[in-house]
């Protein structure tokens, strides 16, 4: 039942995307990235991957999307299209799609099956955070011990890089403000 429900997810992830490429409008197409985003999200719970789960709702379709919504509101909605780019050559751009695309596919090729678990990723360190963790840490949520212990360090580190993207975007807006109150 779980992987019906993961490949029916997977079907509205492709409709998103491709409706996403067809619409013009860019308000549609920020929601249509907001409903990709909380279709993730549900693919990673439904994955027992609920802290992946957490960070996708709460930053893809969360801050993103309410960033993308305030450049929208600053912007407007309407699509300009310079009249010399209708006559730009389109395959170039197809080409590096599917060349990446390709690319992609054949990196993938190598990966264990889902949820193998004599797969590397399960021989190195899982092991002992599984065993040692309770003991170690005493928290019951492994994934919060690893987060919060076994790499505090990095946690913080990506904690600190996130605080100053979203910074430096509260500067910039603050400066375009400054510059519109100084002009009148």
């Amino acid at each position: 039942m779980e992987q019906v429900i993961v490949t029916v997810l997977l079907g509205f992830l492709a409709a998103t995307a491709v409706a996403v490429i067809r619409i013009k409008n860019l308000f549609a197409i920020v929601m249509l990235f907001g409903v990709y985003s909380l279709l993730c999200a549900s693919v990673f719970l439904i994955m027992d991957a609920g802290d992946v789960a957490f960070t996708e709702a709460a930053v893809g379709a969360g801050i993103t999307t309410v960033l993308m919504l305030s450049t929208v509101a600053l912007t407007g909605s309407a699509i300009r299209i310079d009249k010399g780019s209708d006559k730009r050559n389109k395959l170039m751009p197809l080409a590096l799609v599917t060349l990446t695309g390709l690319a992609l596919v054949w990196g993938t090729l190598d990966i264990p099956p889902y949820s193998d678990p004599a797969a590397p990723v399960h021989q190195h360190v899982a092991p002992r955070y599984i065993e040692d963790s309770p003991q170690e840490i005493g928290i019951p949520n492994m994934v919060a011990s690893v987060l919060a212990s076994y790499r505090g360090f990095d946690t913080l580190g990506e904690v600190a890089v996130v605080f100053t993207a979203g910074l430096g975007v509260l500067m910039l807006l603050g400066r375009k403000k400054r510059k519109d109150q100084n002009k009148s």
